[in-house]
Parts: C-alpha cells; structure tokens; sequence
C-alpha cells in the first residue's frame, strides 16, 4: 500500500510518536512519501496520511479531494475533530480494516462581477465553511439569496456558510447549531449581527447560495477554511455544494457525540454525575 503524507509542522518530523508510527508502518510493508502539493502525488496512492491538527487535515483536503484519495487524521494537534486518531491507532486500523470510508460535503464557491480575478490564490474548495467579513471598520450589508429566492439583508460583521463538517468549527463559534456529520445541511450565520432578531438559519445542502455585499471599505476578507484573500465589495459569491465529497476515513472507535463531550464539554453539568 502507498500512502501520502501531509504535515505542515516540520518539527513532527522528529517527534517519537511520528517516527514510531512511521517506522511501524515501514516494517508492515507500507511505503510513505511526502505530499507538499498536488504534483506530488504519486500513481496508486492508496490513502492520504494528515500528520497534525485539523488545520493539516484541511490543508489535504485541499489537496487531494477532488481527485478522490480518502484522508486519514492522526492528531498531533489540540482538539481534532477531523483529525481524531492517535498515531498508535493507525497501524492496527489498517491492518484489520477496522475503518470505514465517510462521505462529507465540501464547498464550491466562485467570484463574479466586473475584472473579478480568477487567480486570487484561493482554491474553490472548502471542508467547514466559507466567510465573509469586513476588512475595516463599517458594517457590512449582505444580500442573500437561496436558489434565486432573496432573504432580507443582514448587516454584520460578516457572514458564513458551513457544512455539517464545519457546524463545530467557526459556525460553532458564531452560534450556529451542531450538525451531526452526515446530515445534508449547509448553515448560513451571520456574524457579529447588528440587530436582534436574525438568527443561523439552515439549507438543503444543494440549495445554491448567491452574496452580493454592501460595503463602504474597499476590500472584503473572503475565507475558505484556512487560506484568507480580500475581494473587491462589486464582486459577488456563488457558493454551491462541490461536485464530489470528501473521503474521510473513520476508524471503528471514533465517536462524534464522545469527541463533543470529551473535547468540547458539552453537557457538562456537575447534575449528570448523579445518574
């Protein structure tokens, strides 16, 4: 089997744990090779290892998802919700097929409007979510519209769109809702909003999403996942759902609900150690 591997922190390079795993897998006949970009990757490339945070998951999806390749997350970083595994639990995995290929919905997101420059250095492809957000100090106005049906401006900070993948990332962060992994949803959640009464509100993930911005500064902060550019106010965002999905591999132990209560708390309440 061969086996790409993406680490954006060199340091890992001569962590005990990564150089253990690495040679275990050696030793059981694997070969590995470093991915630093899609040139990289070589013929009969079998799975995709992310040595990292889910920072480094994110930057591989990038990569190598829409050529298909399956991604498998080994935490070295904090909270791992993409990358969920211990280096001590790949080998094992892979040994007995003890995991599973899941499906998530990635993002697709285009610019249009006069000179809207296709070269802005942003790849069109997002995992948790695209953003908007103003680059100075005037609030933003932002004109929605789900499958060519508008929705009433939002006046904010910014607004993002997130897949279900995304829902524990920066949606999570502006109060939108927690999606189980597989649910077919995209959320749209304003940021920061300067009026009481708007609220995330949640799509089928193949509704297509129009943005036109109202805006007196002269860029916009536009992000996809991790890679942030500025965009011109005129220019308008297409999002839809991308054409192909993510291949995440899951190992047998990995649970989403264990993961919100271990990592991120949820429920925690001195009440439930009662019962």
């Amino acid at each position: 089997m061969r086996i790409g591997t993406v680490i954006k922190n060199e340091e890992l390079l001569t962590d005990g744990k990564f150089l253990n795993m690495k040679q275990q897998l050696i030793d059981a006949g694997y070969e590995l090779y470093r991915i630093h970009s899609k040139s990289d990757i070589r013929p009969e490339t079998d799975l995709v290892l992310s040595i990292g945070g889910d920072g480094t998951f994110l930057t591989a999806a990038q990569t190598v998802s829409d050529i298909g390749l399956p991604i498998l997350g080994v935490n070295f970083g904090r909270l791992g919700f993409l990358s969920d595994n211990s280096p001590e639990e790949v080998l094992p995995a892979l040994l007995e097929g003890d995991f599973s290929v899941e499906y998530r919905t990635m993002l697709n997101a285009t610019l249009k409007g006069k000179n809207a420059r296709k070269d802005i250095g942003l790849l069109p492809y997002a995992v948790n979510e695209v953003s908007l957000h103003r680059s100075g100090g005037a609030v933003l106005g932002i004109n929605v519209s789900i499958d060519g049906e508008p929705l009433p401006t939002y006046w904010a900070d910014g607004l993002l769109v997130a897949t279900s993948s995304g829902s524990t990332a920066y949606s999570l962060s502006v109060g939108g809702p927690i999606c189980m992994p597989d649910t077919k949803v995209l959320i749209i959640a304003p940021i920061s909003p300067h009026n009481l009464n708007v609220r995330p509100l949640v799509v089928p993930d193949t509704a297509r999403i129009g943005i036109s911005l109202i805006s007196r500064d002269e860029t916009i902060t536009m992000s996809m996942d991790n890679k942030t550019v500025e965009i011109e106010p005129d220019w308008q965002v297409q999002i839809a759902m991308a054409q192909f999905s993510l291949k995440r591999i899951r190992l047998a132990k990995s649970n989403f609900v264990k993961a919100l209560t271990g990592k991120l708390f949820w429920g925690e309440d001195i009440r439930n150690n009662y019962y």
